[in-house]
């Protein structure tokens, strides 16, 4: 996938996101879940460490929770699961605040001390801790007002563990047979009051030249388009950003035309959409989640008519929209 070009240092040190994560309350059935999806082995999932060894600070005080937690690595970004501790702490509080679903993205950097420091911008940490046995740290900042989304540092002392596609332990039936012919996500999206806003935020954050924002569902470029199955104008204003892993989509949805995007920012608020992949057929892989319970919200064509794309109701088992893409050849 191809980067913006740099025009800036970016405000983290970097620009590339290496994880996505999402908080369940049940990590073995939500494990099973992705790994059918991703078509990996199901990984064993393990508890953090004790107090002693972990040092969890939340909001500058100890606490002594302790989190569970899965990893699938795919062919870009790493898929964290989180399941939280009932004591409390930053995933506890998210869970209780907006239930289960996309958390923070995070990128890796050379001393956390140092990026802190030099950051143009300052955010509060909600929350740090050490690895373990692995050596490294971590630190959360509270940067969900600007930019939608927790922003995770992770920096480890020494060699970054190996990035095999999954642990070679525990249910392999789903192995090699990824359920949508591919296990590379290819798209985060976040639903934003503020297009322009939001752009101008993320470009600066990324270091990246601003993105070109689209408009769609207005006459002279309205495409076929079904929300719920009813016809939409599907009216929205959108960009996309490209980080060397992911590309990240940001869409404001007009208010008096219905979509997906005004329903999820009507009811959510703003944040994370969706998660998307590019399949060879958009058609067939709907027909398949159809069949397989998942409904499907909204389809239509690109707004230039270059491709289609299908928006799945898979919240009941992956706390996520998943859309599929499908580029016309």
């Amino acid at each position: 996938m191809s980067q913006q070009p740099l025009v800036k240092k970016p405000l983290l040190g970097t620009n590339d996101i290496n994880q996505v994560c999402f908080v369940v309350k049940d990590i073995e059935k939500a494990s099973v879940s992705w790994a059918r999806l991703l078509g990996t082995v199901v990984p064993q999932p393990f508890v953090t460490a004790s107090e002693e060894f972990s040092q969890v600070k939340y909001y500058g005080e100890p606490t002594p929770a302790r989190n569970k937690l899965a990893f699938f690595n795919t062919p870009g970004v790493q898929i964290e699961l989180v399941e939280p501790d009932t004591v409390q702490n930053l995933m506890r509080e998210c869970l209780d605040r907006g239930g289960e679903g996309y958390n923070h993205f995070a990128v890796d950097v050379e001393k956390i001390s140092e990026t802190l420091e030099t950051m143009s911008e300052k955010y509060t940490v909600a929350q740090t801790g050490e690895f373990y046995p692995d050596k490294g740290r971590y630190a959360f900042l509270a940067t969900r007002e600007k930019y939608k989304t927790l922003i995770e540092l992770l920096e480890h002392e020494g060699p970054k563990p190996d990035g095999s596609l999954s642990p070679l332990t525990g249910d392999s039936q789903y192995e090699g047979r990824p359920l949508l012919g591919t296990n590379t996500i290819a798209q985060i999206a976040f639903v934003v009051r503020d297009v322009k806003e939001a752009q101008k935020a993320w470009c600066s954050m990324l270091g990246v030249e601003p993105s070109t924002v689209f408009h769609s569902g207005y006459e002279g470029v309205n495409k076929v388009s079904t929300y719920n199955g009813q016809p939409t104008t599907g009216r929205s204003h959108f960009t996309f950003i490209q980080t060397p892993r992911i590309q990240v989509e940001i869409v404001q949805p007009d208010s008096d035309s219905p979509s997906t995007w005004l329903e999820h920012l009507e009811k959510h608020g703003e944040g994370l959409h969706h998660i998307a992949f590019f399949v060879d057929s958009v058609d067939e892989k709907r027909d398949l989640l159809n069949s397989l319970g998942f409904p499907t919200i909204q389809e239509g064509l690109f707004y230039d008519g270059s491709g289609k794309y299908a928006y799945m109701d898979t919240t009941s088992e992956y706390s996520v929209i998943i859309e599929l893409l499908e580029m016309f050849k």
